[in-house]
């Protein structure tokens, strides 16, 4: 199961790394509060909700998918919170990961339909490039090219190397809170299934997919850069740097904002309601959810819900 669960860590880098902002435009859901002047959050990745009827707190909690081991940290209070609830829900259900039939299924959708390959949609010149990159880390193109260029992109990325979770120099928050909860024997669920996250990637059309990856390749090391220091904003805690450094590093994706992050995060909130409603639950999404006006913090809050950051201090 460690190499479906590898290529589930590689899928959520991709969706995360590649949200845009959330800008300041109306959001469709119903107010239940007064409508006030969005503001920036606390620092924060540990959140308690409250109010709006329900009886036990729940807890939200941003995660980062891959980190480093020895960067990896727990807020203050985060097992606490953990142990006060009766369910973890993730992004996605991460009991799917135990069907391998269902999993060989979803992931044959990580390929272009209609036999596209890579060469169909960059340059002869550009070929040879990326052809040359994935020859230096270890993995022959030729394998890969009718991957959907979204996935080569995070092979791409050296910073982001999934066979550290073999060899233990990286973590997944995800599949650390997995073993708490396995340990614990909690139920677990997901806000999405992982056959809707794969589809996630057929919303952004290839070109643009293969433009990205020409890009990241073409960085080099200032996208190692930039990812060490999206892990010290992640240190910090500070969720709005985080989503003003993905927008200003990925403008191109701008475009593919409501889909990739709006819509979800809008689409959780009735499912939160209702698990919430149901028995204390403990929420871990991505950390790009969690902050500006069409974020899961403010959209709960909109819904009368009372959100409390807990503790930034690590453990």
């Amino acid at each position: 199961m460690n190499k479906y669960i590898r290529l589930l860590a590689i899928l959520m880098i991709a969706v995360s790394f590649t949200f845009t902002s959330c800008k300041t435009t109306k959001d469709g859901l119903p107010q239940k509060i007064e409508t006030q002047a969005y503001k920036p959050l606390t620092n924060a990745l540990l959140w308690k909700i409250q109010g709006n009827g329900i009886v036990e707190p729940s807890y939200l909690y941003g995660t980062i998918h891959l980190i480093d081991s020895d960067a990896y940290f727990l807020p203050n209070g985060t097992l606490a919170a953990i142990d006060s609830t009766k369910k973890m829900v993730f992004e996605i259900d991460m009991n799917e990961m135990s069907d391998m039939g269902n999993m060989m299924s979803i992931m044959s959708k990580a390929f272009m339909s209609d036999g596209k390959t890579l060469k169909d949609l960059i340059s002869a010149e550009d070929y040879k490039m990326v052809d040359a990159h994935f020859a230096k880390i270890g993995m022959p193109l030729m394998m890969l090219e009718r991957m959907k260029p979204m996935f080569l992109t995070v092979f791409a990325s050296g910073d982001m190397d999934p066979a550290g979770l073999q060899n233990g120099s990286m973590k997944s928050y995800e599949m650390e809170f997995l073993d708490i909860a396995k340990n614990s024997n909690k139920p677990m669920a997901g806000l999405e299934t992982i056959e809707f996250q794969m589809s996630v990637f057929d919303s952004i059309p290839y070109q643009a997919q293969a433009e990205m990856l020409i890009e990241t390749i073409k960085s080099g090391d200032s996208g190692s850069d930039q990812m060490k220091e999206m892990v010290e904003m992640y240190k910090t805690q500070n969720i709005n740097a985080m989503i003003a450094m993905i927008t200003d590093e990925d403008e191109q994706m701008s475009e593919y904002e409501d889909v990739l992050l709006s819509k979800r995060n809008k689409a959780w909130i009735s499912g939160m309601k209702k698990m919430m409603s149901e028995m204390p639950t403990f929420f871990a999404v991505g950390a790009g959810h969690l902050a500006g006006e069409k974020g899961v913090i403010n959209l709960l809050r909109k819904e009368g819900y009372t959100l409390t950051p807990i503790s930034h201090k690590k453990s």
